[in-house]
């Protein structure tokens, strides 16, 4: 019924049919009130007595004073357990972008604290985390699975998905697949045989569109996952992802620099150029001069230099005991190499060029005028340019030059060939540096998202708690979701001001005890409380027995006046029983409410830790004074209400009020039912 019931006598009541039970427990007097909230039962409190002794109306008031209490602290504790959810999963999610960045290259923990997460999160009994590739999937880890599920699943290794089932819709729609009863599917499945799977969902893991993989979480009873866990699924999902790719960069850099360690037990020339490459990450110039020194010196030559190629054009970025005059003549660049000289035919030929001795033909110097300056100005007369490769693409040159001639022999030039190698390597290994470096910054800046979210929500409770102290829940959740705050700052607005308090209250204060006047005042509050909620009213003020309320503001009402006159009428009706009661207790009060329209200027006053919002002019003025007016049951409204609702509800005049403030006679009409 959800309101209070006492049994005076167990013992004697004809309806009270758990008497054995009475009798074992001793009881006689027992009394139930029920904890409400927003008019519905959530609980209830009882109370037993071993001897007939009726509980008092004081008594009962006090439990139903601690049965509000009680629902006060379970919407309390819903918000927190709300509030430690939403930061469960973020801290699951640092967790997990921590572990990507404590085993870089090992996606074998990171997938286990992955799934291990989802399934703890998403409430489920255990999970399996899937990749997929051309072969089909493959299971990369499981979660408390059933050992002969798990066993089932380890031993088939990778597979293609029966047709029809949940991971061949996933393979081919690329969309989650929410399956509410495994055992009600169509095509029978595996995890419900052998795991007794029931609700189940299956997110792919996508890497630009591609299907990478799939986690699959399931409970073993039918209870579907909701949005919010099927979008923290996907957000794991897409951490996979990123922790795949993390880790094939990194293997491919481990794989280059185990490619190139090997090439270092074979030549020791090259230890100390493969030194400077790791001690110099990300930057290129101390390879490049190293790279050069040693091939200058390991082959026996006078001088070299190295040259990126870059749009086309040739830019040196490194020279070795270069002859001033040749480096002078060749410039820096960048520059365009001349046609049929050294540089130009590596560049045509992407293969070394080699010349044993410049002078020794005159008919060839004479067709590459560019070689006379190597000869007159470098006094060069053999020479020989290899090209640094990079799949097939040549991205720079190195030239090692003699002033004798003396070819350079096979040994020679293979290792100017590793030289220019490991130069593609050094620039190829900063290229990847920099994208981990990049990738490592993404995923410090979604930690710090993740962060930001949490202070975000902890700000959005306060925010929520400062609002719910004067308006009503929906408009409180309204504002908070649209963070139209500035709402409440001070304005002006057309409204409905609606004021009403009891009649004979301040007599009824004189003679009652302050317990009797507080009791009043709960079941008062409490009646017209609920109603103002229910008709999304503003609650302006209650001092005592008076309470003012406004429509239209903060948040905008369509037809304001015949909000508040409705919500008038259902007042009116509520009250009724209350006066009734009232009545019978030898309380002779009433209720009177006065209804008016207008402008007002409306904002927040008050200060830090005690705000209210305040609704200031004629409007208010004339619903007080209307509400002194009115008999106890009238709900007297001016004749702007009276335009707004005269289709709504039947009125009838009572003539017209000198009211104190208001210059002129203001007419008034009772409001007797709603049509």
């Amino acid at each position: 019924e959800g309101k209070p019931v006492q049994v005076a006598d167990v013992l004697a009541d004809p309806e009270f049919t758990f008497v054995e039970s009475a009798q074992i427990g001793g009881m006689r007097t027992m009394l139930g009130v029920p904890l409400l909230r927003d008019g519905e039962p959530i609980g209830v409190i009882v109370l037993s007595r071993r001897m007939v002794r009726p509980f008092s109306d004081t008594q009962i008031e006090l439990v139903q004073s601690f049965a509000a209490q009680a629902v006060i602290a379970i919407e309390n504790a819903r918000l927190l357990n709300e509030l430690r959810e939403s930061l469960q999963e973020q801290t699951a999610a640092s967790q997990v972008l921590q572990i990507i960045s404590s085993s870089p290259g090992e996606l074998q923990p990171v997938f286990a604290a992955m799934l291990e997460s989802a399934t703890h999160i998403c409430e489920a009994k255990f999970g399996v985390l899937y990749l997929y590739d051309d072969a089909g999937f493959k299971p990369a880890t499981l979660s408390h699975a059933p050992s002969a599920y798990a066993d089932f699943v380890w031993s088939r290794g990778q597979f293609f998905p029966q047709a029809g089932n949940g991971l061949d819709r996933l393979l081919h729609t690329k969309t989650v697949v929410h399956s509410i009863d495994e055992a009600a599917e169509p095509v029978p499945t595996n995890s419900a045989r052998l795991a007794g799977a029931r609700s189940q969902i299956l997110v792919p893991m996508l890497k630009e569109g591609n299907l990478a993989g799939a986690i699959a979480v399931y409970r073993q009873e039918v209870r579907p996952f909701s949005d919010k866990q099927i979008e923290l699924v996907k957000n794991f999902a897409a951490q996979a992802v990123i922790a795949i790719e993390n880790a094939r960069l990194l293997n491919e850099l481990r794989q280059r620099t185990a490619d190139l360690s090997e090439s270092l037990e074979q030549q020791t020339a090259t230890s100390e150029v493969l030194q400077v490459i790791s001690s110099s990450a990300g930057d290129l110039e101390p390879v490049f001069a190293t790279v050069l020194e040693k091939a200058v010196r390991m082959c026996d030559a006078k001088f070299g230099t190295l040259y990126l190629r870059e749009g086309g054009k040739l830019r040196l970025v490194a020279a070795r005991d270069v002859p001033p005059a040749f480096a002078a003549a060749q410039g820096a660049g960048p520059f365009d190499p001349a046609p049929g000289g050294m540089l130009d035919s590596v560049i045509k030929t992407r293969r070394t060029v080699h010349l044993p001795d410049l002078s020794a033909t005159k008919s060839y110097l004479e067709r590459h005028p560019i070689m006379v300056q190597a000869v007159e100005l470098g006094r060069v007369r053999t020479v020989v340019g290899v090209p640094m490769l990079r799949d097939a693409e040549l991205i720079g040159l190195i030239g090692i030059f003699r002033q004798e001639v003396r070819p350079f022999s096979d040994k020679q030039v293979s290792l100017l060939t590793n030289f220019a190698a490991q130069a593609v390597i050094a620039i190829e290994n900063t290229r990847l540096l920099n994208e981990l470096r990049q990738r490592t910054e993404e995923v410090q800046k979604l930690n710090q998202h993740l962060e930001q979210r949490v202070t975000d929500q902890v700000g959005e409770i306060e925010r929520m708690g400062r609002l719910r102290r004067f308006l009503p829940p929906q408009v409180a959740d309204l504002i908070v979701a649209s963070g139209a705050e500035q709402q409440l700052e001070s304005h002006r607005r057309e409204i409905t001001a609606l004021f009403c308090d009891l009649r004979g209250f301040t007599g009824f204060t004189e003679i009652a005890d302050a317990e009797d006047v507080m009791a009043l005042l709960r079941d008062y509050h409490a009646a017209i409380g609920a109603i103002i909620i229910k008709y999304s009213g503003t609650l302006e003020r209650y001092a005592g027995d008076g309470v003012m309320v406004i429509f239209n503001d903060p948040v905008p009402v369509e037809n304001p006046a015949q909000q508040a006159v409705l919500m008038a009428l259902e007042m009116r009706g509520g009250i009724d029983a209350l006066t009734e009661k009232w009545r019978r207790l030898g309380h002779d009060i009433g209720f009177g409410i006065g209804i008016a329209h207008g402008y007002a200027t409306l904002g927040t006053i008050g200060f830090e830790g005690r705000f209210d919002y305040a609704a200031i002019g004629t409007v208010s003025n004339v619903a007080s004074r209307l509400c002194d007016e009115a008999k106890p049951g009238q709900i007297l409204i001016s004749p702007r209400v009276l335009v707004a609702v005269k289709d709504a509800v039947t009125v009838e005049a009572v003539g017209e009020f000198e009211l104190k403030g208001i210059r002129r006679p203001v007419a008034a009409y009772n409001v007797l039912t709603a049509v």
